[in-house]
């Protein structure tokens, strides 16, 4: 089968075409022909050995596919944590999900990693408060421009975009942001204050660490939250309780590999986020579509942060 594998870590040009033979599911996996596969800013740090979460090599990436099971035909969408750049990948039975007919497969593939974690960012790790001004960082990202849809639903009052250019802030006023600010970590914490009117702010969802989360902080009210969900600065940042207790502030961590092992908390959400995609009440924004020979390019193209919306591979091409 045609695959994408990496072999030793590095850049984008680590990410080689191979031929390989098709894997073989275990009991309690079946086996899907892939026809999308998801490309998601956490594949580049399992590429350049940096994920959260052990990586070994030889590896094909690729956490997320929408294909047909081979033995049945059905079109599903499924996470299969590895092996999602080929034409076959292999995913545990319970992370395998029906796809309804009024959701296309581009959009099905959306709403599985950045769809589910922007709706457990709110619905698991800091459900807003009334009136809450919230601040979606990176809001014209796939997961950004999903949650700042959500915030409102969800309960939220003011809500907030940071975008790193024009364009980017432009979609986020499109998709419904109050105010939508740059979001360089220069001048961040004013930026924040003054747009919700001078007030701190009361949460923050953020994927980017080092100096946006200490800018995003420092705007925060007291009992204000706020959620981690990624590293993209690859820059850690270190707490002190005491801090913490003199700000009455949260700071609370999501990973969306949590739920793997309760699959019910993917249903659940993906079953909401069809519901609203359904009814034209979600927008899913598919920034590029990929050849799978072209992994390389779409990895540059996410770190390099040109990109908005979901990136795709299409192993057809």
């Amino acid at each position: 089968m045609k695959a994408v594998q990496i072999r030793a870590f590095g850049g984008p040009d680590v990410l080689e075409p191979a031929e390989l033979p098709a894997p073989r599911p275990a009991a309690g996996e079946s086996l899907i022909r892939v026809a999308l596969a998801g490309v998601n800013f956490a594949d580049t740090h399992r590429r350049d050995g940096a994920y959260i979460g052990a990586t070994e090599l030889p590896l094909v990436p690729g956490s997320e596919v929408v294909g047909t099971l081979e033995r049945t035909g059905e079109r599903v969408l499924a996470y299969c944590g590895s092996g999602g750049y080929a034409e076959y990948a292999c995913a545990r039975d319970e992370l395998i999900f029906a796809i309804p007919p009024a959701i296309d497969d581009a959009t099905a593939l959306a709403l599985l990693v950045q769809g589910c974690t922007a709706w457990h960012l709110f619905a698991t790790a800091a459900p807003p408060r009334p009136r809450d001004a919230v601040v979606v960082h990176s809001a014209a990202g796939g997961t950004g421009s999903l949650a700042l849809q959500l915030a409102r639903e969800f309960g939220a009052g003011r809500v907030i975009a940071t975008a790193s250019s024009e364009g980017k802030l432009e979609l986020a006023r499109e998709l419904g942001a109050d105010v939508a600010i740059p979001g360089r970590a220069e001048g961040l914490t004013g930026r924040l204050l003054e747009a919700n009117a001078g007030a701190p702010v009361d949460l923050v969802l953020d994927a980017a660490g080092g100096e946006i989360f200490d800018a995003s902080r420092a705007a925060l009210a007291p009992f204000g939250r706020i959620v981690v969900y990624g590293i993209s600065s690859h820059s850690p940042n270190e707490l002190r309780s005491s801090r913490l207790l003199r700000s009455s502030h949260t700071v609370a961590g999501f990973w969306l590999h949590h739920a793997l092992e309760r699959p019910q908390m993917l249903r659940d959400a993906l079953a909401e986020l069809f519901a609203r995609v359904a009814a034209g009440a979600l927008a899913v924004r598919i920034g590029g579509v990929y050849a799978l020979a072209d992994a390389a390019r779409a990895h540059a193209d996410i770190a390099g942060r040109g990109t908005t919306g979901k990136l795709l591979l299409d192993v057809a091409r």
